[in-house]
């Protein structure tokens, strides 16, 4: 299992090593690309539904709704609010978590049942 938005703002240290601060992957302007990986976010399977929002860690105003929960594609986990940051602030993917993306030319890619059950059993035990 991997992590795609491992800053230290989103995840407890018991996680393992953040990537560092959300605010050091800030980009001044978008991935050319960015819609269909924000679309595939959204697609992801819901390995955790938190009810609830969360603030936004930059500063805006914004509170979003189910930001806590987790995603997956089946190799990659994501919170709810990813999408919000790649959007609003162009945050710095992995380079392999977007490889990935593009390999499936942003559809999300069918994952069997055993594989969600096995991932939510790991994100539970980091949680």
């Amino acid at each position: 299992m991997k992590i795609a938005g491992f800053y230290q703002e989103f995840w407890e240290d018991k996680v393992g090593t953040s990537a560092g601060s959300i605010k050091d992957f800030l980009q001044a302007d978008p991935i050319p690309d960015e819609e269909d990986v924000r679309r595939y976010l959204d697609e992801g399977y819901e390995l955790w539904s938190i009810m609830g929002a969360v603030g936004d860690v930059l500063g805006s105003e914004k509170r979003l709704l189910g930001g806590d929960s987790i995603f997956t594609d089946g190799e990659w986990v994501w919170r709810g609010d990813l999408w919000f940051y790649l959007t609003r602030y162009h945050v710095q993917l992995p380079e392999d978590f977007l490889s990935r993306i593009r390999g499936f030319s942003y559809s999300m890619p069918p994952v069997e049942k055993g594989r969600l059950d096995s991932l939510a059993s790991e994100v539970a035990e980091l949680l």
